[in-house]
């Protein structure tokens, strides 16, 4: 399978190409952009003296690091959405790390059981809805969007999305494909349009009247206060942080992993352990409008004036482990259709 790299070629963030082996450098495939990136790796390289050389792609890592087998220069995998790090373990791509470091610092919900990938950052998959249409307080809870008071009035990105596949697993983990079926049934029932877009889509929809509650990851509002086009749009919704009263708000994840061809692989761990420290997630996670991993590490600016995240305390590695009763469901219910 080809692979779609973000610019089309590896991107380093030194001058040096990328080797497959060598003392002071780390190998970093990643799915997520340059600019997010380059300031942690430059602290990185700054307090270590380890330099860092990224491949940057939109898609086929998995495929990649599978063809390259034993020989792959790749020491570590950044990457986003609890399915795509879990592919990795399916795979066998990706090998353990037992540090007590990242361990002090990750919470085992945030991490595989063998250590096999450690989340670096969250973000909540909330609740929108619009400012001048629903009354704040009116919904607060996953369960409340298959109210008959919201037939016709939600807009969501399309059922089979990574980041909605892992909102139907947390809700299969917490009441069982049964209810999850008659749930997701339900928010079906609501919709005022087919699912389509993306999450910044079913904001946008709100904005211009189409629906009045939509389902977003959090960072997207975000990013989108911080866009001065975008910003109007953004300024219409109030955010709601569903379930905050009971278990929490769903959760997903940006996340590392260490590679099992790993050529560098005690700089690759210093890497991890460095991006699980305080300062590191402070950086990364206000380089996205996202939240720490660290718990320890609070919000700060934007995301801190939104308001406390209560998360959903489940374990990441049980909803990547219901991806495929998941899937059926959505097919079954023919979310999209």
């Amino acid at each position: 399978m080809r692979m779609k790299l973000a610019a089309a070629v590896a991107i380093a963030l030194t001058a040096t190409p990328m080797a497959a082996t060598a003392d002071g450098e780390v190998n970093i495939y990643s799915y997520r952009q340059a600019y997010l990136l380059e300031p942690l790796l430059n602290a990185f390289t700054d307090e270590t003296g380890i330099k860092t050389n990224v491949v940057f792609a939109k898609q086929g890592l998995a495929e990649r690091l599978e063809r390259e087998g034993r020989n792959s220069p790749a020491d570590v995998v950044m990457t986003v959405d609890i399915s795509r790090i879990n592919e990795l373990v399916e795979k066998n791509l990706v090998a353990e790390v037992d540090s007590d470091t990242v361990n002090k610092n990750i919470p085992e919900n945030l991490s595989h059981p063998d250590g096999k990938w450690f989340a670096l950052t969250t973000r909540g998959r909330l609740i929108f809805t619009s400012k001048d249409r629903v009354e704040e307080g009116e919904i607060s809870t996953y369960e409340d969007l298959t109210d008959a008071k919201w037939k016709g009035r939600i807009c969501t990105r399309s059922g089979k999305h990574p980041y909605n596949v892992a909102l139907v697993s947390s809700m299969i983990a917490h009441h069982g494909e049964e209810k999850a079926q008659e749930w997701l049934q339900g928010v079906k029932n609501n919709l005022a349009r087919k699912p389509q877009g993306g999450d910044r889509d079913q904001i946008k929809a709100i904005a211009e009247g189409v629906c009045d509650v939509a389902l977003g990851n959090s960072y997207y509002y975000g990013n989108m206060l911080m866009d001065e086009n975008q910003r109007p749009t953004a300024e219409q919704v109030n955010l709601v942080f569903p379930n905050t009263n009971d278990r929490g708000t769903h959760v997903n994840i940006s996340g590392i992993s260490l590679t099992q061809s790993a050529p560098n692989k005690d700089n690759a761990i210093r890497l991890i352990e460095f991006l699980s420290s305080p300062n590191a997630q402070r950086i990364y996670a206000e380089a996205n409008s996202e939240y720490p991993a660290n718990p320890e590490i609070k919000p700060t600016g934007m995301v801190a004036e939104w308001g406390e995240m209560k998360p959903d305390s489940l374990s990441l590695q049980e909803i990547a482990n219901n991806r495929n009763a998941a899937v059926r469901l959505i097919d079954r219910v023919d979310y999209d259709g």
